[in-house]
């Protein structure tokens, strides 16, 4: 394993690395969590590397290279812990696909999955402003002149999924390695009847890291980090204090970011050496500020 750069906190380590290679390497029911958005096929060029996932000919290069993080991650992950995959459908265009529509890529990541022995656990909708994403993407089934002119093409507003995947536990009398347990003064009854809810509807679409700074001049679209109110949540609901979140694609660091500031610890991995550097700035800003919350944690 070839690893390009490396920086250490006092509660996190970041490593600019091939991720299949590196989540190989992890040892055995290791890994308390693990959230993040993988590469969306072929539809981003995160980089000119041929190792980046993103840079495949098709949705079927794109699952064999996935598949292979996938089974390491479920070696890593202690039995009965969970991973927390972020996603959307992918637009299709006459162009590249040969038809305007859209591609289940939300399908494709739980097939990964299910076939490398994890359990489809469940799923949350992040409901988006149909209108924002009209006025950023101008896409013509989503138009009122469209509506006016021929409703056949027009289409919903494309939300977020979150999947959530568990690993098996095993025999009957075998019970979740380090069970997440959660105490009622600090989380009520109410916020685990919102947490519950199949559509989260208050996630701020504009809660993110910058990803300005991390652009360099290859990258051929702008790539929106996931929502740090959506991390924040994942890792409350599924991690105790103190424990570690791992993000196999760190990018800028924004699953880092959100876990650090909460009192957990963080380990990531990301190729691209401009995204590695300022997720390195993110996390060390937020290990400071996350500082008091561990020491109560721990």
């Amino acid at each position: 394993m070839k690893v390009h750069d490396q920086a250490f906190g006092d509660r996190f380590a970041a490593y600019n690395v091939d991720t299949v290679e590196f989540t190989a390497g992890m040892p055995e029911n290791s890994v308390d969590f693990s959230v993040y958005s993988p590469p969306f096929s072929s539809l981003y060029i995160y980089s000119e590397s041929e190792r980046d996932m993103g840079n495949v000919a098709n949705h079927e290069e794109f699952a064999a290279q996935y598949a292979a993080m996938i089974k390491s991650l479920l070696k890593a992950t202690k039995p009965g812990r969970v991973t927390f995959v972020h996603c959307s459908d992918i637009p299709t265009t006459a162009s590249r696909d040969g038809v305007i529509g859209l591609y289940d890529f939300p399908a494709l990541v739980r097939k990964v999955h299910e076939d490398a022995g994890w359990v489809y656990h469940s799923r949350v909708t992040i409901w988006k402003d149909p209108v924002v994403e009209m006025q950023r993407t101008k896409a013509h089934g989503l138009l009122y002149k469209t509506f006016r002119t021929d409703a056949t093409r027009c289409r919903m507003g494309m939300p977020d999924y979150c999947l959530v995947f568990r690993k098996p536990v095993g025999g009957a009398n075998e019970k979740t390695v380090d069970p997440v347990v959660h105490d009622p003064s600090i989380f009520p009854v109410t916020t685990w009847q919102d947490f519950a809810s199949p559509v989260w509807m208050t996630v701020d679409q504009t809660n993110t890291l910058n990803v300005k700074m991390a652009r360099d001049a290859n990258d051929e679209r702008h790539v929106c980090p996931l929502q740090l109110d959506v991390i924040e949540r994942a890792v409350h609901l599924y991690t105790n204090p103190g424990e570690t979140v791992f993000s196999p694609f760190m990018g800028i660091g924004s699953e880092g970011y959100a876990s650090l500031k909460i009192g957990r610890r963080f380990i990531g991995t990301e190729l691209k050496e401009s995204y590695y550097r300022q997720a390195v700035k993110y996390l060390t800003e937020a290990e400071k500020i996350g500082g008091d919350l561990f020491k109560m944690a721990s």
